[in-house]
């Protein structure tokens, strides 16, 4: 078996890739096809909890969902490398899912060489595998900064013999400069790989289009396949970045929960089953002022953070600690998640450089210290009893996965002066006295649909639900015979 590859790249950050890639992964397994995703390198910090050589590992959390669109098992050689940016100039480096700390220090152009032997043999295996790859590229493929040390664009078409889409963002402006723009700097031999040009989020009437499409395929014989009308509620998650909080439930708004959006926040994807509860208003929160409005029955979350230390100054820097700690003291629900968690306790120790040394919020009696292992499982587990504004989650069996450098545990010294951290979930999970805050390292609580029954009494749609969706969507708007002829 050596799969056929189909790949998608995009003229810029934000085209549409991730989504339309796992779109294809879901339409080319309805057609009974064996398919698995791929993508060379990821950058973000979301990621998930995956099969390795080793046992377990990390990808991004991009091809953990199109692996589960296209019904595989997810594993690490889906994404080979994955960044995970620590601060604007320094990203950890995740190669076949584990940390390796000798390519963390490699300067970037330096990188390439000596993971593409890697990235190649994920691929091939997969090829061997599967009946189809579907692969999604980073960024655009026409920076010709990047070219020389390209591993995850242009390099990975040319190693797969892939058949390329090329989508953009024509809701931004531009998008038939953009389409003729990225295949004019692509070298001849690549502008033929492109077989189609994909228009994505586009708002009003689709004849106004002409005759553009018609003049862009004289000029470079590549086809518009598809004008894809704009589609913010489709229910899949987002791979990076803060995402539109506009929720997909309408009615009226019982419940606000708001995340803190700091500038290291880590998997936030598993935030958008929020956004499909029926009467949950999801917001970002940025600023004291907008947490100003919440009302005791409203929830705050301290999502996870790739830097947790420097979060926790930026998060005082811009007086949310005040407003945090203000609705704790109401009465409001206050949830720490991973290194959320952290910041909620009394102090981060850091006595090997991992992450820094800090004063926590005092939320918590807790107390956490860096470790030089990562923490990465997949992990279940069943809260204890609980009381307060989490009291719902008692006996709860929660499934999610862990990824963390921390260890957390109770505050000795506190415990001794009757301040508690009651452990409400073995080594993943503490309630303070009162009952409204609470920190766990459970990552994916929220995709739970056991919890999500326990807090909100209400079914959201599936992923299951989603990924169909999306292959509907492709049936509607793009010709099922250009897809089937992409792997002909």
């Amino acid at each position: 078996m050596t799969a056929k590859c189909v790949m998608v790249l995009g003229t810029s950050s934000g085209a549409g890739k991730s989504w339309l890639t796992t779109a294809l992964c879901r339409w080319y397994a309805r057609q009974g096809l064996k398919v698995a995703p791929f993508k060379a390198q990821n950058m973000s910090n979301n990621a998930r909890v995956v099969a390795s050589h080793n046992g377990l590992g990390e990808v991004g959390a991009a091809q953990y969902f199109q692996a589960l669109a296209a019904k595989a098992e997810p594993d690490v050689r889906m994404n080979p490398l994955l960044l995970k940016p620590e601060a604007d100039t320094h990203s950890q480096v995740v190669l076949l899912g584990e940390v390796n700390h000798e390519l963390t220090h490699t300067p970037w152009r330096g990188r390439s060489e000596k993971v593409w032997p890697q990235i190649t043999a994920s691929l091939d295996a997969l090829r061997a595998e599967n009946d189809v790859v579907v692969i999604e590229g980073a960024g655009s493929p026409a920076e010709i900064n990047l070219m020389s040390s390209d591993i995850v664009n242009l390099r990975v078409a040319r190693h797969a013999d892939a058949q390329c889409l090329l989508v953009t963002d024509i809701d931004k402006g531009g998008a038939f400069a953009h389409l003729y723009g990225t295949w004019a700097l692509l070298p001849p031999e690549d502008q033929q790989r492109i077989k189609g040009f994909v228009l994505n989020k586009f708002r009003g009437d689709a004849s106004l289009l002409a005759p553009a499409p018609e003049m862009l395929q004289e000029l470079t014989g590549v086809p518009t396949v598809a004008v894809l009308p704009m589609w913010w509620q489709h229910g899949l998650p987002e791979e990076d970045g803060v995402f539109d909080d506009r929720n997909r439930a309408t009615g009226v708004v019982t419940k606000t929960v708001a995340v803190i959006a700091y500038p290291r926040i880590s998997n936030l994807d598993e935030f958008q089953p929020l956004k499909n509860v029926p009467g949950v208003r999801l917001l970002w929160a940025r600023s004291p002022a907008d947490l100003a409005g919440l009302q005791a029955t409203d929830w705050v979350i301290l999502p996870g953070s790739k830097s947790t230390s420097s979060d926790l100054a930026w998060l005082r820097a811009q007086g949310l600690d005040a407003a945090i700690a203000k609705h704790a003291e109401q009465g409001g629900a206050v949830l720490g998640i991973c290194g959320g968690l952290q910041m909620l306790g009394e102090a981060l120790i850091d006595t090997h450089g991992i992450d820094g040394n800090a004063a926590g919020l005092g939320l918590l009696p807790v107390v956490t210290q860096f470790a030089v292992d990562k923490t990465v499982l997949r992990t279940s587990a069943k809260f204890g009893e609980l009381r307060g504004a989490w009291a719902a989650l008692s006996g709860v069996q929660a499934h999610g996965y862990e990824i963390h450098h921390g260890q957390t545990q109770a505050h000795a010294a506190m415990a001794a002066a009757g301040q508690v951290a009651h452990e409400v979930m073995p080594r993943l999970a503490w309630q303070n006295d009162a009952g409204n805050v609470m920190g766990s390292y459970l990552h994916g609580l929220f995709e739970d649909p056991a919890v999500l029954q326990a807090l909100f009494g209400a079914q959201t749609p599936t992923l299951e639900t989603v990924f169909e969706g999306l292959a509907d969507y492709l049936d509607q708007h793009m010709r099922v015979d250009f897809l089937r002829n992409l792997i002909a």
